[in-house]
């Protein structure tokens, strides 16, 4: 077994049952559909396993399901609406996820109540958001 496939395998076993069941997508398509977002985002675990490498861009998505929106330690270049709409208690479950990376302006217009928040995130996703979800979701902390 690779190493990436053992530590998703460990991770998954780890995770909290309650998020593994809220994924209802196909981990296995959103690992290939992750490709849209890794030009941003990577996912390196807590001890430093890389999954999918870091891009400069955007934070690291290991343990983004369950997570506080705009709360990433060590990320500093989040936009205020996304900060605002995590203080406000939007968390990232399936329903804000799928609708967040469809259209992240707006999703955070919608949460926060602001018409001309924006999100820094420009790339709409084009399908497979549950996929990715549930891709994700096997590395929850």
């Amino acid at each position: 077994m690779s190493k990436i496939k053992s530590i998703a395998l460990a991770a998954c076993l780890l995770a909290p049952a309650g998020v593994q069941a809220q994924a209802s997508g196909n981990a296995a398509e959103g690992e290939q559909n992750f490709r849209q977002c890794a030009s941003c985002h990577g996912i390196v675990s807590p001890a430093g396993d890389v999954i999918q490498r870091l891009a400069p861009t955007g934070p690291n998505l290991w343990g983004v399901v369950g997570r506080q929106a705009g709360s990433y330690d060590g990320y500093a270049r989040f936009s205020g609406a996304i900060v605002a709409a995590g203080q406000a208690g939007t968390v990232w479950d399936e329903a804000n996820f799928v609708a967040y990376v469809n259209d992240p302006s707006g999703f955070l217009r919608e949460v926060t109540g602001d018409s001309r928040a924006r999100s820094n995130m420009n790339h709409r996703l084009r399908g497979s958001a549950e996929d990715i979800y549930a891709y994700l979701a096997q590395f929850a902390n």
